[in-house]
Formats: structure tokens, sequence, C-alpha cells
């Protein structure tokens, strides 16, 4: 293994220790081809993931090795780095990592972090959530075709509301459908539009579309999973790197893109050089408001709707139904 390779970056030296290991043995790419891929994209990946948390996923051997989640920043971390303090839905509290610029991204790249989950917010305030993210779940049977129908309908109704949305590769089998909001929402209330939205959506196009939690209601049919926007829920980032051999990118497309992208195709070899050629197809984001998803769940609980079910690592929530799937409820 090769010495330490030093990358100057924001008015800082980083180490990179062990560069030559390999992390995607698909193609061979390694540590440091790692570190090069995230200099390529910095501009577009601090555009979306900028001053956000992190929730650092690491794999010091690489994409096939042994990993875990670290929410707390190590003890051993540099002084100059930023940290935010973070809640978890149980209440335990943790320093979590701020992609405050490159250097920090690099800095977990270096401790095996291969690409970021990302959290809605921004610091300082930490109760604005500032994205509305819809994550388009392939159920057995679906198809990346089906997903592709999905996430038409789903901007076209937003498109309908006056939301724009913007979409994105999961870097694994879904679709990411986004839209940056104005800062005006907590986590709860943008967790309340996502469920408007699943729900007209399947009341639209009951075949295709589901809005159930439970897997045995759900059928072959796209689930989309608005829980993704619950209170301290991250969702893997845009332009982050998948572990997987691969090097599979969750990457931003454009709409008319859709019906040719090959999500396999885009990868940390394939995405830097995408990126010159085409631009950032997210550049021009601008603040959306939820008012219309808002005045949609209202209606939906005027008619007498309950909450859609949490998760089950959150605690009981007003007016949300039993926490019991379907067929157990039944028997019992």
């Amino acid at each position: 293994m090769s010495a330490g390779v030093e990358i100057e970056v924001d008015g800082r030296t980083l180490t990179i220790s062990h560069p030559d290991k390999v992390y995607f043995s698909k193609r061979g790419e390694t540590k440091l081809d790692l570190v090069r891929y995230y200099q390529a994209v910095a501009e577009p990946l601090l555009g979306v993931i900028g001053d956000r948390p992190l929730l650092l996923e690491r794999y010091p051997d690489g994409a096939s090795g042994k990993s875990w989640f670290q929410k707390r920043v190590p003890k051993t971390a540099p002084d100059w780095l930023q940290t935010v303090e973070v809640t978890t839905p149980n209440g335990t509290t943790s320093d979590a990592l701020v992609a405050h610029d490159l250097a920090h991204v690099l800095w977990a790249v270096n401790q095996g972090c291969l690409g970021f989950h990302v959290w809605p917010n921004h610091v300082p305030d930490l109760r604005i959530a500032d994205e509305l993210r819809i994550d388009l779940d392939p159920s057995p049977g679906i198809t990346f075709d089906d997903l592709r129908g999905a996430a038409v309908r789903t901007r076209e109704l937003l498109a309908e509301l006056g939301i724009d949305a913007l979409v994105k590769t999961s870097g694994s089998r879904g679709l990411h459908i986004y839209a940056m909001l104005e800062p005006r929402w907590d986590g709860y209330q943008v967790r309340a539009a996502a469920v408007a939205l699943a729900r007209e959506l399947e009341r639209r196009f009951p075949e295709e579309i589901t809005a159930q939690w439970w897997k045995e209601e759900r059928g072959s049919r796209v689930f989309v999973d608005y829980n993704q926007n619950a209170p301290h829920k991250t969702v893997f980032g845009a332009w982050s790197v998948r572990p997987k051999v691969g090097g599979q990118v969750s990457t931003p497309i454009a709409w008319d893109e859709l019906d040719t992208i090959i999500p396999d195709e885009l990868t940390l070899a394939t995405v830097p050089t995408r990126l010159a050629e085409r631009g950032d197809p997210w550049a021009d984001r601008t603040p959306q408001s939820i008012e219309p998803l808002l005045t949609m769940s209202d209606k939906d609980m005027a008619a007498g709707l309950m909450d859609a079910p949490w998760p089950p690592q959150y605690p009981k929530m007003p007016n949300e139904p039993p926490r019991v799937q379907p067929s157990r409820a039944k028997k019992d």
C-alpha cells in the first residue's frame, strides 16, 4: 500500500491515507479515485448538500467490505470540522458532520465514507425542512419502465399544483423526485404534504401506484415512500456514490433523459464526463410552496382519513392508525 497523498482543498491540506486501496472491485477504482470523483463534482454536490448535516456510512475496506453507520463525528476529528447537534426519533442527540465545504466531504471520504445520507435541513435552523423528497420504490415485479411512468405522473401532478420537481436516480433500483422548498415548514408538515401527494397519486392511478405502507398491501405497484420525509430522516444524497462494486452514483438527470437513462451506467467513472458535457440539470432550482399539498392533506383529514403509518423507530403519533400489519390485526 502506497504512502498517503496530500490534497490541497479549501485552504487546508488533507492527507488521504491508503490512496491505492481498491474501493470498487468491478473496475478497480481506488480510494484516491473516489476523492478525485468528488473533486470533479464538487460544485453541484455542494449546491445540494452544502451546510446540511450528514449521516456517515463507513466502508473502510471499500464497497465489498463491512460497514457501519456513524452518527457522531469521532473525538479524534480535527478541530476545524464543523458539526451540529442533531436528534434521532427516540430523542438521542449526537454531533453530526456538516457539509460545510469540500474539505469536510473529503475528510469523510478519507474515513471510508463512499456516499452521504443527507438531512433535509440547513444549519443553523434544523427545525425547517427545505426539501420535499419523493422516493419511488419498486415493489416485486416492478420494472424500471414502471418507475419511469410513476415519475412522470408524479411530476405532472406536482406541476398541476404549481410545484416544480426535479428527478435523480437513487444509485440503486429507485428514482427520487425532489422539490426545493421555501424555508417555511417543519418536517411534520413536509411529511404531511408527501402523504397527501402519495394518496392522490394512488387515487388517480390505483393500478400503478400505491401509498400503502405495509408491503402486503402494495401488490405489484410503485410505492411512494412518504416516510422519507419524516423528521430526522436522511436520504441518500445527490451526486453520492453508492456502496456497490460498480460505484453507481445517485445522479440528477433532466426530465427529457428519463426514457433513455440506464442507471447502472451512471458511475464515478462516467458521471464527471457527463457533468462536463451536459452541465448540472439541477442548477436552476428555485424554492417551491407546498401549500397546495397541505390543503389537500387538510381535506383528507376532514374527510375522516387518519394519518398514514410512521416507521417503527418513531414514537406513536397523534391520529396514527394502529401500527400493526393488516393481516396480523385481522388475526388479533
